[in-house]
């Protein structure tokens, strides 16, 4: 019979690429890491490893077995999953990876979380372009992300999809920028701009190379590499970039900058929440992500109206 813990592991080896990592991941140590996947090599009786270096590579075996397995640890979840469901009790631990600008819808939830259910205990991490992996490795219950709606992400099969929020994409100015004057965002006047974003090719990064090229015809000069929305505010701030911000971020608050929206058409961006379809029946998950979208319905969009 083969562990499931153990074969745990050697999904997780398949992912990670290292018994270090693996173990980083877990809280375990590499030699419990080791030792539990020569146990699992026992007990299927072929060859799962092979040495290359000091790296333990996965045999066909192995692979064959990776597969099984995914489908076995889906299997078990469900069945907690629905176990925990006829129990009914609002209980346990939910672990939530969401980028930082959604830290804003999610945080008044908390409390009210936290006073109707005291048997349960949500756990947050920040994470930049990372929520889904983290997911699909299990590391995580639920992930709140973003996409472009010219650029929507993959919908994997294993996973559940649900708009949360959508907002508009804000250009934001250093006040003295001669943009700034301008009623409305002029995209082809920042042709020479510096830009601040995320790396290009990612994320908010994409999002700014996106919206130069489709809106004003050009590959922007993307400087400054962040996310950090702080950062980003204080470089615009300074006059030494040029960036756009979700209306979550709330930019016009922020002093030394100007704030206008991008129209005809507006550049919008959907908050989603993703569930393996496998946790969707537990309650204590399903209360998180239907509190949170109830949330947003009932406060609507975030107050600010930049011009």
């Amino acid at each position: 019979m083969l562990d499931l813990q153990r074969l745990r592991l050697l999904t997780e080896l398949h992912r990670r690429g290292t018994v270090t990592a693996v173990a980083e991941a877990l809280s375990y140590s590499p030699s419990t890491v080791s030792h539990q996947l020569a146990a699992l090599q026992r007990e299927a009786g072929v060859p799962l490893f092979e040495r290359d270096g000091r790296v333990l590579r996965l045999t066909e075996a192995a692979h064959v077995l990776v597969r099984h397995a995914d489908v076995l640890l889906d299997r078990v979840e469900r069945a907690e999953a629905e176990m925990a469901a006829a129990a009914g009790a609002v209980t346990g631990v939910v672990r939530i990876s969401v980028f930082q600008t959604a830290t804003r819808l999610l945080a008044p939830v908390l409390a009210d979380l936290s006073a109707r259910h005291p048997g349960l205990r949500v756990e947050t991490r920040i994470e930049i372009d990372q929520a889904l992996g983290a997911l699909e490795r299990r590391d995580c219950d639920l992930a709140v992300v973003w996409e472009d709606e010219h650029a929507p992400r993959p919908r994997p099969a294993g996973l559940a999809f649900e708009v949360l929020h959508e907002e508009h994409m804000l250009l934001v100015l250093p006040a003295g920028h001669p943009a700034a004057a301008l009623p409305h965002a002029d995209i082809p006047a920042l042709e020479s701009a510096v830009w601040a974003g995320g790396p290009p090719g990612f994320g908010h990064g994409r999002t700014i190379q996106d919206t130069c090229r489709r809106y004003g015809g050009f590959t922007p000069d993307l400087r400054h590499h962040t996310a950090d929305e702080a950062a980003l505010l204080t470089l615009v701030a300074a006059g030494q970039a040029v960036t756009l911000l979700p209306e979550l971020a709330h930019p016009e608050r922020a002093p030394g900058v100007v704030v206008r929206r991008i129209t005809d058409p507006p550049v919008i961006r959907r908050v989603l929440t993703v569930a393996r379809r496998a946790s969707l029946s537990r309650p204590a998950l399903a209360t998180v992500r239907a509190e949170l979208a109830r949330a947003v319905r009932r406060d609507g969009a975030p107050d600010t109206d930049p011009p």
